[in-house]
């Protein structure tokens, strides 16, 4: 065990929390495993890995900004379900 019941009591005192004995149990049992996780990641080689500031690469998402020509009024308006002349129609908002 990397963590005792009683350094989880302190820890929590610190913090002013209250635990039940169960509650201190299962912490105690979570922190050892998450400390275990720790041990074992430290055993593993990162000669010559470089450092990283984040786990994704960072790239521009932005795409190019080019003019394009717009759809034709017919074709945008194909699918309206109430339309007058170039213009979709809706219904009055405003009382």
């Amino acid at each position: 065990m990397k963590i005792t019941k009683e350094e989880v009591e302190y820890v929590a005192h610190l913090a002013r929390l209250e635990f039940s004995g169960t509650e201190t149990e299962k912490f105690t049992s979570q922190l050892n495993d998450i400390l275990l996780y720790m041990e074992k990641l430290n055993q593993v080689n990162t000669d010559g890995v470089e450092p990283l500031t984040r786990a994704a690469a960072l790239s521009n998402a932005f795409r190019e900004d080019r003019a394009l020509p717009s759809l034709p009024h017919d074709l945008s308006l194909a699918n309206a379900p109430d339309r007058k002349a170039n213009s979709f129609r809706v219904p009055k908002v405003i009382e």
